[in-house]
């Protein structure tokens, strides 16, 4: 189980600020928004970005959340060969259904996977991971999930039960807390909400999770740091917990 940040959480800070606080975090793991790799850099341009980002220690293990709005191959496509240039080998992705077959193509012929991400009662494609997991079932392997349990348990979903349901398709995820499973606005620390997080993390290694658990943390945006930290904290003490479960001897 590898911990992440999704950059979105230093969306005040320039790429290089960014990178010296994920370094504090003490997680290699990054999954970078546009903020921190916009789109209109050269392939050149992404390239060198890369190693620099490399250079720090740092692995981009996707990019997003990344917007499709339009039907047309130019207009998907651009956004996978900005990802191949970055080094990016997933996409967090959002899109309404229609789209979803021309960026399957996209998604194979660029062995990019795709992760459609939910965004709550909001969202008129995928509030649920349900309603983006319907589309995906039968599509290539490279098609899934990127559950946001945040937004998921907004829209009354079981977000543990959506993981086991979601299973291979998981293909990466956002973490963050809510003290109140209802309201967007009551982010806090991770670990000081309503949302089960041990339980979430069982059950991702339960259903063998080989994917990346990016700490997207909203607020703060000023100074993100030490809440960050304190969510890292509860995170990596949490698996510690499960750990030490499953090597207990049976009595």
């Amino acid at each position: 189980m590898r911990l992440g940040v999704a950059s979105y959480s230093l969306r005040k800070f320039s790429r290089d600020k960014a990178i010296e606080m994920v370094k504090a975090l003490g997680t290699p793991y990054v999954n970078f928004k546009s903020v921190h790799l916009p789109y209109e850099l050269s392939a050149t341009e992404l390239a060198e970005a890369r190693r620099e980002i490399e250079a720090a220690g740092l692995q981009i293990v996707g990019g997003g959340v990344i917007s499709f709005d339009q039907d047309s191959d130019p207009d998907v496509e651009k956004y996978f060969a900005y990802a191949r240039a970055a080094g990016m080998p997933l996409i967090t992705a959002h899109a309404a259904p229609a789209l979803l077959p021309r960026i399957e193509r996209f998604a194979k012929q660029y062995d990019i996977k795709v992760a459609f991400h939910n965004h709550g009662p909001e969202d008129k494609n995928f509030p649920s991971p349900y309603d983006a997991l319907k589309h995906v079932r039968s599509m290539d392997r490279r098609m899934g999930l990127c559950i946001d349990i945040g937004h998921t348990v907004r829209t009354g979903t079981d977000v543990v039960r959506a993981i086991a349901d979601a299973g291979p398709r998981l293909l990466d995820m956002h973490a963050k807390d809510l003290r109140d499973l209802t309201a967007k606005g009551s982010q806090c620390i991770v670990g000081e909400g309503a949302i089960p997080i041990a339980a979430i993390l069982e059950q991702l290694e339960t259903i063998g999770y080989r994917g990346y658990v990016n700490l997207e943390y909203e607020i703060d945006v000023d100074d993100p740091l030490p809440g960050m930290k304190q969510s890292f904290a509860y995170m990596r003490g949490a698996l510690a917990g499960l750990d030490a479960a499953r090597h207990r001897p049976h009595s």
